[in-house]
């Protein structure tokens, strides 16, 4: 690839933070982490509004891959901790995430 990896990786970090907040806002998932409270809305079911059903639908297989390790973490991160260890969490996993993306995808462009 022709960027470097501490690039790649601080682009997936602010990327990572930016879905998150954009599709927290929009869709109004009142879970710290992103994911709606509510089980009926992870499948898009909860809200009146279409658009939203369907958005969340969408995003879900993104939202499960960039927030999901969260509901198999400790309970002290299940429940409502400090925005600080989440974002802290958070980071610690999207680094290790951005550089095995960024490493597979220097291997696929030198094969």
């Amino acid at each position: 690839m022709n960027i470097s990896r501490i690039r790649f990786v601080i682009f997936f970090l602010i990327s990572g933070f930016v879905f998150l907040f954009i599709t927290t806002s929009l869709l109004g998932s009142t879970g710290p982490r992103g994911f709606p409270k509510h089980p009926d809305s992870f499948l898009g079911t909860a809200s009146p509004k279409p658009w939203k059903n369907d958005v969340s639908t969408i995003i879900l297989p993104i939202k499960v891959v960039l927030i999901g390790p969260l509901l198999l973490s400790t309970d002290f991160l299940r429940d409502d901790p400090p925005p600080p260890f989440i974002g802290i969490y958070l980071i610690f996993y999207w680094t290790i995430l951005a550089s095995i993306i960024h490493y597979l995808l220097g291997k696929f462009k030198h094969s």
